[in-house]
């Protein structure tokens, strides 16, 4: 079977960047699955999956347009520490819930002192180039409960 739209995806990879640092990999036995076509995975490796079948190996360069999109310097504040409560420990790597005029976003801590708080809005792989390198573990037809719901289950 073909990957396409609304098939049942499986792969193992390891996503590494441009210095060949892995970023992030699947654990032995427990690959990625993602409904394809439901943006479950990046469009750029999405794209680059489509129309290959079960047991194919891929080695693929995604830019940050077709990933995580470019790093946005706006999206990243020096917010004063009293606006946290005064007995939170802050630590760089936190991550928080605020609220921005696009609605709710996830922001995370990139330093801290005695009166700031920087935070950045942007995706911890936002601006960069990455490197996938996997193989195609399975493709099945999505079942009608996981079109419903928009996910492989």
């Amino acid at each position: 079977m073909l990957i396409g739209q609304n098939s049942v995806v499986s792969i193992q990879y390891t996503l590494t960047n441009d210095s060949g640092e892995v970023m992030d990999q699947s654990q032995e036995g427990q690959p990625l699955v993602y409904l394809h076509g439901a943006a479950g995975i990046i469009p750029g490796l999405e794209n680059e999956l489509t129309g290959k079948t079960e047991g194919a190996e891929f080695k693929v360069t995604i830019k940050p347009e077709e990933a995580y999109g470019d790093h946005i310097p706006e999206m990243v504040q020096e917010v004063p520490r009293t606006s946290f409560p005064p007995d939170q420990d802050i630590q760089v790597g936190m991550q928080f819930n605020a609220e921005s005029p696009n609605g709710p976003m996830t922001v995370a801590v990139t330093a801290v002192t005695d009166d700031t708080i920087t935070v950045d809005g942007n995706h911890p792989l936002a601006g960069l180039t990455l490197h996938f390198e996997g193989k195609i573990e399975g493709v099945r037809e999505a079942t009608a409960e996981e079109l419903d719901h928009g996910h492989a289950h």
